[in-house]
């Protein structure tokens, strides 16, 4: 196994390859990316295959469907590599020119960080995602994968550095750090002069530790605590159809749903409906049913567990809900305030006038 300060020494000694390369170098060498992952989907499958037999009864059902890949979800993958290529090329922008009177000609211009490193959980596509992001904007990166991820991570990689391979950019511009045990984390919170930034990308525990250890420059994501109100004027059926998707395609995702906000108005309309779509309705296509927890108002409709007064803060990541009933429209956006981490919150409304007041 290679350590992981070698991995640091090895990305530092190439990194130049792809700070420095041009618009079109870069745009070629996504392209053979995505190509050549696309090639290699038999050998990730059968990675993902391992990683799912080692996790089996180690993690919940929710969290296997978090790191199960197929065909359909690679061809995912690569379409997100090749999208990455058509956005515009963030290096090399002049963002301010100052001309002093004794000549000097000031310029501020957007350049590469260098080495990104990024430590995240067990999502596979995170590794093309944060390789590709990484390559446009000019920067090497070092990749931490979750255990429970690594055989397929590693098979990835492998992919993406066969592409790098036919290109002009070092195949070493991207590493995927081999020891997955907790040193190898606290090494990239230490890397200062290997490590430009570092950016933690899963739940709030591994968020917390890189932002009270690291000493390179952090980029702090948050978790996920998801808002849907639905407002006295919202249009129940759009409203069922919203959550039913926000709850239920994929709880594992940080833009899941996590909590509910129902206008009192719609309570009594709305909420048993609500239990129909994801509670029997779902056991009668026996999938998953949705488990509530449920403030004193909500309960009074639902059927659920009383909430605690943590469940509101939240990333359950699974099929439980926390449902609260709110008075107005004030309460709704002061609850949100509070609580959530500002990744994405929608209300669902047929009112612009208070959908403007939420949005603002």
């Amino acid at each position: 196994m290679v350590s992981t300060q070698e991995q640091f020494e090895q990305v530092q000694a190439v990194k130049k390859s792809i700070n420095t390369a041009s618009e079109a170098v870069k745009n070629q060498a996504l392209l053979a990316i995505a190509d050549h992952l696309l090639a290699a989907t038999e050998e990730i499958l059968a990675a993902n295959a391992l990683d799912m037999v080692a996790a089996k009864g180690k993690i919940s059902d929710v969290m296997v469907d978090r790191l199960y890949l197929d065909a359909e979800r690679i061809e995912a993958m690569a379409r997100g590599i090749r999208e990455v290529v058509a956005l515009p090329d963030p290096i090399g922008e002049v963002l301010e020119t100052n001309h002093l009177e004794n000549g000097l000609i000031i310029t501020k211009k957007r350049v590469a960080m260098g080495v990104i490193g990024i430590i995240y959980e067990s999502r596979p596509n995170v590794t093309s995602d944060a390789a590709a992001l990484a390559l446009k904007s000019g920067n090497a990166v070092v990749l931490r994968s979750g255990k429970d991820a690594y055989q397929t991570a590693h098979a990835i990689v492998t992919a993406l550095k066969k592409g790098l391979e036919t290109t002009t950019i070092h195949a070493d511009v991207i590493q995927l750090v081999e020891d997955t045990s907790r040193e190898s984390s606290y090494a990239m919170m230490k890397a200062k002069g290997y490590l430009d930034l570092l950016i933690p990308r899963g739940g709030a525990g591994l968020i917390n530790a890189v932002v009270e250890n690291a000493i390179v420059p952090v980029i702090e994501t948050g978790t996920g605590i998801v808002h849907v109100y639905v407002d006295k004027d919202a249009d129940e059926d759009k409203a069922l159809s919203i959550i039913n998707n926000a709850k239920t395609s994929r709880p594992s995702v940080c833009n899941a749903m996590e909590v509910l906000l129902v206008h009192d108005d719609k309570a009594a309309s709305f909420l048993p409906r609500l239990e129909q779509v994801l509670v029997a309705d779902r056991k009668e296509a026996e999938l998953e049913p949705i488990q509530f927890r449920l403030d004193s108002k909500a309960s009074q409709f639902l059927s659920g567990r009383v909430a605690e007064a943590q469940d509101f803060d939240t990333e359950f990541l699974d099929y439980i809900l926390a449902v609260k009933v709110v008075s107005s429209l004030e309460e709704a956006v002061a609850h949100i305030e509070a609580h959530s981490t500002h990744h994405s919150d929608a209300i669902v409304t047929e009112n612009a006038e208070t959908a403007a007041y939420f949005t603002d």
